[in-house]
């Protein structure tokens, strides 16, 4: 069941371990199907030799449907994210050093790059501490959104959603690079920050980016 969707699944995971958000096993991937279900990498497992029959399927209050493997350990807070954001259909969450960096600094992730407008819609806001495996998780993430695409959480990684995993996945890479020059430019002196206007802009011209169907 799923298995074009489990291979996306499975591809964005190897995306975010190739891109260097993720060390070993860190993190997961989840998908929301039109049904309901929720598609998530397990605990633990290597992304490399991970197959379709290791993506674990649960409903919205989290029963198992499909798999044997255990599901992540952060499941209870994705599916509170999937509860109350309805427009999300795709959650990753990393723990991509830079933009964790940038949350260590500060209560925003400012838009100093338009590539960070571009994929995340705007600032970023820095949520409090939430440990892995906890609700907290999920509720500090839909608290602290605010209509973005990326969240990041203080002490912890960095969660990126959107309407699908290419979306989500643009939102995190794209954050990582906006957050290397962020922190190289606020080494050497006081980073400028874009105006509004010009975030606005960039969200704007991003939306014509790519190949249209």
């Amino acid at each position: 069941m799923y298995n074009k969707e489990k291979r996306e699944v499975i591809h964005t995971a190897l995306e975010i371990k190739n891109s260097g958000l993720i060390s070993l096993s860190g993190g997961n991937v989840s998908m929301r199907m039109p049904n309901g279900h929720i598609l998530v990498t397990p605990s633990g497992l290597s992304y490399e030799g991970m197959k379709e029959k290791d993506i674990v399927v649960v409903d919205i209050e989290g029963n198992r449907i499909e798999g044997t493997l255990r599901e992540s350990v952060d499941t209870v807070a994705l599916l509170y994210i999937y509860k109350h954001l309805p427009e999300v259909n795709a959650i990753i969450h990393t723990h991509q050093p830079y933009a964790t960096a940038v949350g260590l600094i500060g209560n925003v992730f400012p838009a100093a790059v338009t590539t960070l407008a571009n994929v995340t819609l705007g600032p970023v806001n820095v949520a409090p501490y939430c440990s892995a495996a906890s609700l907290d998780m999920g509720i500090q993430t839909v608290n602290y959104l605010g209509g973005k695409r990326a969240v990041i959480l203080k002490h912890h990684g960095v969660i990126a959603v959107g309407k699908d995993l290419k979306e989500a996945l643009y939102a995190a890479v794209y954050m990582e690079d906006a957050a290397k020059t962020y922190l190289a430019a606020k080494a050497a002196g006081q980073p400028a920050i874009m105006t509004e206007e010009q975030t606005n802009d960039a969200v704007e011209i991003h939306k014509s980016y790519g190949q249209k169907k």
